[in-house]
This record gives C-alpha cells, sequence and structure tokens, in this order.
C-alpha cells in the first residue's frame, strides 16, 4: 500500500528500527526494493533524485511507483532526495511524492532556514513531509551526489533549524559519506546522541552504504530513523551486468535487467534486515 513517510518513521521509532530509503530511479530499481522489502516484510520508502529527471521523468516515475505501492504487500512511500530546485519540489508535491527533501546544506545557516521554511510552508499545506539537512557531507568513491566539505552538524544550529523552520525529518552528519568511504569509516556517535537527545523529530542518516554493520546498529539504537542507500546497490547491479555480459555477450535486455533486478533485490533484504535491529 501506498503510504507517508512519516508513519514508516513512527513505525520505525516504536520498534527501534530504520526504514531503508533506497534511490531509485528506473522499474528495476523500485521493483527491486519493494521485493526485497515484501520478502522481509518491512516497509520501504522509494527515494527518487532531483538529479536524475533527466534520466527518468519525475511524473511518470511517480505515478508508476505508485501503482506499484498500490499493489505491493507492505508500505511504501515515496521521496523526493535531495532538491535543490523550488521548481522540481512544486512538481514533487503535485504529483504526489510522500515527502520532499530540500537541501540547503550548502547555503549559511540564514539561507537554509529561509528557503527550507518556505518549502514546509509549501508541502505542509499539500500534506506531504519535509527533511532538510544541517551539516554537509563529503563524497566518497563511485558517488552520482553532489561534493560536500564533510562539515558535521552543529547540534545547536540544528535545535534552532528545526525550530524555526518546522521541519519533519533531519539529516545529520556525522561522518558518513556519499558513496563507499576511501578510508576507515568512523561515525561520531556522540555527536549524535547530543543531536537525539535535543531534537524531537526522526533523524535521518545519508551515505549508508559501506557502512559497518556495527556502526550503523549503534547509530539506530541512538535515534537513527531512516538511512539513505545508493552506491552499494548499484555496485552489485552493475558488478552482475558485468559478469551477464562477459558469459553471454548477446543477451537479451529483459533477461539482463531482470539478473540485475535479482542482485539489487537481494542486496536490498540483506540490508532491511540488518536495520530491523533485532
Amino acid at each position: 500500500m501506498f503510504t507517508t513517510t512519516k508513519k514508516l518513521l513512527q513505525l520505525a521509532e516504536e520498534t527501534n528500527s530504520a526504514i531503508a530509503a533506497f534511490n531509485c530511479y528506473n522499474a528495476e530499481t523500485a521493483q527491486a526494493a519493494i521485493q526485497a522489502g515484501e520478502r522481509a516484510n518491512k516497509g520501504v520508502i522509494i527515494a527518487y533524485g532531483e538529479r536524475y529527471k533527466d534520466y527518468m521523468n519525475l511524473e511518470a516515475f511517480a505515478a508508476f511507483t505508485k501503482s506499484l505501492a498500490e499493489q505491493a504487500s507492505i508500505p511504501v512511500a515515496l521521496h523526493l532526495d535531495h532538491s535543490y530546485e523550488i521548481s522540481t519540489i512544486e512538481r514533487a508535491i503535485a504529483s504526489g511524492f510522500s515527502s520532499v527533501m530540500y537541501d540547503g546544506s550548502a547555503l549559511s545557516l540564514e539561507a537554509n532556514v529561509k528557503t527550507t521554511k518556505h518549502v514546509v510552508e509549501m508541502a505542509h499545506a499539500a500534506g506531504v513531509f519535509v527533511e532538510a539537512e544541517i551539516g554537509s557531507m563529503a563524497k566518497g568513491d563511485f558517488s552520482d551526489e553532489e561534493e560536500g566539505d564533510g562539515r558535521l552538524t552543529d547540534p545547536d544550529e540544528a535545535i534552532s533549524f528545526v525550530k524555526e523552520t518546522n521541519v519533519d525529518f533531519l539529516a545529520a552528519s556525522i561522518g558518513t559519506v556519499h558513496g563507499m568511504y576511501k578510508g576507515e569509516p568512523k561515525l561520531d556517535h556522540q555527536l549524535l546522541k547530543t543531536i537525539a537527545e535535543s531534537i524531537q523529530i526522526p533523524l535521518v542518516l545519508h551515505g549508508g552504504s559501506g557502512t559497518p554493520e556495527d556502526q550503523v546498529l549503534k547509530a539506530i539504537n541512538l535515534g537513527i530513523r531512516k538511512i539513505n542507500v545508493n552506491t552499494e546497490v548499484s555496485l552489485a547491479a552493475v558488478t552482475e551486468i558485468a559478469n551477464q555480459l562477459n558469459e553471454q555477450p548477446q543477451i537479451h535486455l529483459s533477461n539482463l535487467m531482470t539478473s540485475a533486478q535479482d542482485v539489487m533485490a537481494e542486496q536490498m533484504y540483506q540490508i532491511i534486515e540488518l536495520y530491523k535491529n533485532k
């Protein structure tokens, strides 16, 4: 069934778990995410990034995903990930996205507050929830995200930001990266604890790919309720496609993409099971 991001994160809070938000941008990624969620019997978030709008039409993707969600046996939400343009957010709201993320992390705190507040007012009027970010994540290997400066979230800034904007979820920068790590991952769990104790809204962890399981579980126990995953699923699919083409250079495209989807679904299933925090 199609649901809201807020309902999924409330469920995560009740069960001390986290919801996987998989970056999806075509039929195979969306179908794999829902397939994995059904196998694990846990809701999932389909996260469509603004950077994919020239590759996959936003309105068409929303209609496709909502149709899949209505047929699914688990709750499925549709989230706009890392959007910098108000026009994209407006399109997502009009298309029925469950939630949107305005990313003003590269702006001054004042500018971030001003624009995020505008997005919140616009989205809430349509019953859509809003995620924002304080801090700035660095870019690791194999990522297609924007480059950040790696600045960790300042707890005092986060408190004032949430109060002034009335945002629904907050992405906190605590040491993860977009993509795969170039060095040893080390999350600042004490910082996360401080933020979680100061803010009464769900916290989001970007950069789930390649983060050690013990550090992920510790973050969940400290209050992370949504974790974004992209690169490791992409790498699994690309590796499978390369292997299939090496073995069968003339393989039919439908069979090739089915194989990639199956591999992604397996990878996603393992991630969802981890985030159950059992």
